[in-house]
């Protein structure tokens, strides 16, 4: 019989029931505290987790550090591992968990787990992926998800070290290039948003080099150039979603200008 470890596993999710179950299926045995906060789905996504065990948890989107903070209240067990519905835990990360938890107590109050992209047409991560490398697994006395609504980040306390799991997580975020531009576009409003609400004024210098600059960035330094036409077509949709935030922001400071002078 498996053993389930002192570890809740918290995800965010709307209308993912495409993907969600493939992600659940992977790290089910890992835990007896498993989450989902559900923000509207309508395709089935939280009868689906609840088939996988999962305690579903339904919540209007306020955006997602204070989505993720909220799944971290909900959780039983003070070692958390946080997870997106379109990522998958290999079998091989999935024992470097168990053997992590094996003696006891971990050496660490947090760690960085490896997030590898997967493309459509490929079944894991190319040698080459960009990877990133944040912290999910963490002791929830020891850090929490920064309430950013935009910034997706776990903020530890002072003096918390990371180690860092040599496995990788395994990244199925493109359902499409379609479907890809229309959450990066949705992404760039939360992000004019945020950059209102803090003051933050970018200067117009930025409309004209934030595609081309963020094209180099995942074409060359995020290595799309080794993935053939669809790393090309990526990148693409990666720089036009950067040019948008810096474009729906000084759009909306020339629009707000305008309604200052029709004020006065």
């Amino acid at each position: 019989m498996v053993v389930p470890l002192p570890l809740s596993i918290f995800l965010i999710a709307r209308n993912e029931a495409d993907r969600l179950g493939a992600t659940l299926a992977a790290v089910r045995d890992l835990t007896d505290d498993l989450i989902v906060v559900d923000s509207g789905s309508t395709d089935g996504t939280q009868a689906l987790a609840a088939s996988y065990g999962a305690r579903v948890i339904a919540r209007d989107w306020p955006g997602y550090g204070p989505q993720k903070r909220f799944a971290e209240e909900q959780c039983r067990h003070v070692w958390m591992l946080n997870l997106d519905a379109d990522e998958v835990v290999p079998p091989e990360l999935n024992a470097e968990i168990r053997r992590l938890f094996a003696a006891g107590e971990p050496p660490h109050p947090a760690y960085a787990i490896g997030i590898a992209e997967v493309f459509p047409g490929e079944v894991k991560p190319h040698r080459f992926a960009y990877t990133l490398w944040p912290v999910r697994l963490y002791r929830r006395d020891r850090g929490r998800y920064s309430p950013s609504p935009v910034h997706d980040r776990v903020d530890l306390e002072a003096g918390a070290t990371t180690g860092r799991l040599s496995g990788v997580i395994h990244h199925f975020s493109v359902r499409s290039l379609g479907d890809q531009l229309a959450k990066l576009n949705r992404y760039s409003d939360q992000q004019a948003d945020d950059l209102e609400a803090r003051g933050v004024r970018l200067p117009t210098w930025r409309l004209f080099v934030e595609l081309p600059g963020n094209f180099l960035k995942a074409y060359l330094g995020r290595r799309h150039c080794l993935r053939g036409a669809y790393g090309f077509l990526l990148a693409m949709n990666y720089a036009i979603s950067r040019h948008l935030r810096v474009a729906k922001h000084y759009e909306r400071r020339i629009v707000a200008r305008a309604r200052d002078r029709r004020a006065g």
